[in-house]
């Protein structure tokens, strides 16, 4: 509560236009409903799951500096910051200024009157261990009695005093000075002084090994040494780790040591480029992913993958969709994933489907296709070419899996990397930006598998086209700058538009060079098998591929007409003949459908079924004298024939008569049907229909300010008035939600807006549940659960914290 009441004195002491910039940079905590006090504003950003958002943003340097903070215990004084960062000098002292600026942008870090700095609880929180360094001393030795503290005076030579506040006192004081501990450890046995020494220099943010055991047995050599005079200190009962107070490990660190802090980035070598180049390598890249991605599309289009029982596409299914399309493991798994995330792919039944978007999609031009392709991979939730697990496994594409905000990080510090080179500059190979993506986002995710840091999200910027010579491309730049309408003219500008001509060989192939057009792709596609694809297409004619076409209800001279409408010049005579030969032999053997068969030793029985006309229903047809074959099922013909008089007997499928017992009939146990929602189904997505407004950074900054600085009205569980009936229901009973997230929660349910609850089951276990489509149903919520992939019924008393889920955010 401290820390909410200090930050929100600091946003109400900011200008307009500088609480616009941090409502701009925390964008997480402005949507919909708007905060409408400081109070609230600044509670919203002391949310665990809002400062979550803002970690992964930050670069190395603003990590260290939040770190440093963490240690110091805040709050803190920039002088005792910048000390422990060993920034001495004027330029250090200003790239620490610089990184407590973004810290303060993020809301992260603020100063006080008194120029001291606090920070965010749950960003304190989020080290264990803040560059390696565990609690003080005096709060490891609160649970110590009086005779240990003696024991450890003792071990140090020191005369113990009567009470235990003064045996506290003077191990503090002994503890407090470095050149003493120094001096003790330096005459300390080889075992100990080596184990407090591996101790104190373990890493920043690496976990310390714990020294587990009882009293002599199960501790490490020297150990004991190091507890008796207390260098290290464990639980009274000798039970959990033995950890060593933080001025024991500053003392052994030494004076010289200080906070790693890293303000400027890794080196990379640089090689000039030229725009052209880059725009002629980019636009090839683009054109060649434009075309592989069509045919993948079009070979799922063709026949829908099926999805392995345990989710997702499997290797096999892979395999095919790459074969049919002539694309490569990782073109086929990027096509997939960009296009389900953009709406292009969805599930049906077993199988992944195209979806109708995908028709409008298939008809635009290879620039608009690759454009909305472009746009769904800058957010992806996942790394789609990462083709392995921790095992060697191969991974499932399309496995639902849980969305990854290090993947989409990854992503995002690839072209933050990129888009700080020099201009004119890119670098040697495109491995050599990897130490710099993890500069600029730290917290992002890669594979061990890759290799090297990030080789899998660089290799998918590249097949993008996205990354050129080892700069970014014009692509890239827009994508940097998020700015989408300015992302199409860019693509039109680098992809060529369709071929909708193709040159025809004597060798039964087709060319079309470029991105074939859907007209000319469908119709080679139906005639013909297509061998390549990526700056030209290659299809080759043959009399299977030709059969294919007449199987699906094309004529001769439907082809012929279609092929020659799209050469220039006339056929090839092989083409010509091979159409003409393959339709000759095409149907000479026919197959019909039929659901029974009739048959007997009368041809004129059988002629007087056919002309039956209370028989007509059964659609019976004669192939010959003695037999009848008809469009109803055994069953049903049989009820017929016998209602007129007819006495038939069924047949199985072996030729033998078939016998007809009556079972008796059973009742089955009726399957409640699914709980309806009837209006409020109807109501929701009305409302959600109507999205809401952008809030604008500097009129909701200029509105906070005014604001009284508490909060505008009496708090409704005090009798004040709510500001919906959907608040006053959901307040109702969700009683461990403070009128923030009541406020938000509401929202969400009407206007049908995504949101993230931190939720606790009946079994007590804690999960994070991403929910849309919200019904309410006092005392429930019913919902579409992201992480379960399906409806859940959730109770509101149940729900613990609220964030409005953000587009983009994973």
């Amino acid at each position: 509560m401290k820390s909410r009441s200090t930050l929100a004195t600091w946003l109400g002491s900011l200008d307009s236009s500088r609480l616009a910039r941090v409502l701009v940079t925390r964008k997480d905590i402005v949507s919909p409903p708007e905060p409408r006090s400081m109070g609230e504003l600044a509670d919203r950003l002391q949310r665990p799951g809002s400062v979550a958002l803002a970690l992964p943003l930050l670069a190395l340097p603003y990590l260290q500096a939040a770190e440093a903070l963490a240690a110091l215990g805040a709050p803190a004084s920039r002088d005792a910051l910048a000390k422990l960062l060993g920034a001495t000098d004027g330029v250090a002292t200003r790239e620490v200024n610089a990184a407590l600026e973004v810290l303060a942008d993020h809301a992260l870090v603020w100063p006080d009157g008194a120029g001291k700095l606090h920070m965010a609880a749950p960003l304190q929180q989020a080290w264990g261990m803040p560059l390696g360094l565990d609690s003080p001393l005096e709060e490891l030795l609160a649970g110590m009695t009086s005779d240990e503290l003696r024991g450890m005076l003792a071990a140090l030579g020191i005369k113990p005093p009567t009470t235990k506040p003064q045996r506290l006192a003077f191990l503090m004081e002994h503890h407090s000075d470095p050149e003493l501990i120094t001096a003790v450890v330096a005459k300390a046995p080889a075992a100990a002084r080596k184990l407090l020494e591996r101790r104190a220099e373990a890493a920043p943010g690496q976990p310390q090994l714990p020294v587990f055991g009882t009293t002599g047995l199960g501790l490490e050599p020297g150990a004991r040494w190091a507890l008796d005079r207390g260098f290290l200190v464990q639980d009274r009962r000798r039970y959990g780790p033995a950890r060593m107070p933080a001025e024991v490990t500053l003392a052994l660190r030494g004076p010289g040591w200080h906070a790693p802090f890293e303000p400027v980035p890794p080196f990379a070598r640089l090689v000039s480029v030229t725009p052209a180049e880059v725009d002629r390598e980019a636009s090839a890249a683009a054109t060649t992913f434009a075309a592989r991605a069509v045919s993948v599309l079009s070979a799922c289009s063709a026949t829908a993958p099926t999805r392995l029982k345990s989710g997702g596409i499997g290797a096999r299914e892979l395999a095919r969709i790459g074969k049919a399309a002539q694309a490569d493991d990782a073109v086929v798994r990027l096509t997939l994933e960009t296009s389900y995330a953009a709406g292009l792919l969805g599930r049906d039944g077993d199988r992944v489907a195209p979806t109708e978007a995908y028709d409008a999609w298939a008809e635009q031009e290879p620039s608009e296709q690759f454009a909305v392709l472009l746009q769904a991979w800058r957010n992806l939730p996942r790394t789609p070419t990462q083709a392995r697990d921790e095992d060697n496994k191969a991974l499932p594409s399309l496995a639902g899996a849980p969305p990854c905000n290090g993947c989409v990080q990854a992503r995002h510090g690839l072209l933050a990397a990129a888009g700080q080179l020099p201009a004119g500059q890119g670098v040697t190979v495109a491995s050599d930006l990897g130490p710099l993506i993890g500069w600029h986002r730290p917290l992002a995710d890669w594979s061990p598998q890759d290799g090297a840091p990030f080789t899998a999200v660089l290799h998918e910027a590249e097949l993008l086209g996205v990354l050129s010579r080892g700069v970014l491309s014009p692509l890239g730049t827009q994508l940097l700058t998020d700015d989408t309408q300015e992302l199409s003219p860019i693509c039109r500008r680098l992809l060529p538009p369709a071929s909708g001509t193709a040159r025809i060989g004597a060798d039964l192939t087709a060319v079309v060079t470029g991105t074939p057009s859907v007209r000319i792709a469908a119709l080679l596609d139906c005639v013909a098998d297509r061998e390549t694809s990526g700056t030209a297409s290659v299809w080759r004619f043959s009399a299977s591929s030709i059969r294919r076409a007449l199987d699906a209800g094309r004529v001769p001279d439907g082809i012929t007409a279609d092929l020659s409408a799209a050469v220039t010049g006339p056929l090839p005579q092989p083409l010509s003949y091979l159409i003409a030969d393959t339709a000759r032999s095409h149907g000479r053997v026919r197959i019909a459908p039929a659901a029974c068969v009739i048959h007997g030793d009368e041809p004129a029985l059988l002629a007087e079924l056919a002309a039956h006309r209370k028989l007509a229903k059964l659609g019976l047809r004669q192939l010959a004298p003695t037999v009848l074959v008809g469009r109803s099922p055994i069953d049903t013909t049989l009820a017929a024939l016998r209602a007129e008089g007819y006495a038939p007997v069924a047949e199985t499928v072996e030729g033998t008569v078939r016998i007809d017992r009556t079972r008796p009939r059973r009742a089955t146990t009726p399957v409640p049907a699914p709980r309806g929602t009837g209006g409020k189904d109807s109501r929701r997505m009305a409302l959600a229909a109507k999205a809401p407004a952008a809030v604008d950074p500097n009129t909701l900054a200029t509105r906070l300010l005014a604001a009284p600085p508490g909060p505008p009205e009496p708090m409704p569980f005090d009798g004040g008035p709510f500001g919906t009936d959907t608040e006053e229901i959901v307040a109702g009973w969700a009683k461990r939600l403070p009128y923030s997230d009541v406020r938000q929660l509401a929202h969400a349910i009407d206007t049908g807006q995504a949101i993230t609850v931190e939720y606790v089951a009946t079994a007590g276990n804690r999960t994070v549940r991403t929910l849309s489509r919200l019904a309410l149903d006092p005392p429930y919520v019913e919902a579409w659960c992201h992480l379960r992939d399906a409806e859940r019924i959730f109770t509101l008393s149940r729900i613990y914290s609220v964030m409005l889920e953000q587009e983009g955010r994973w």
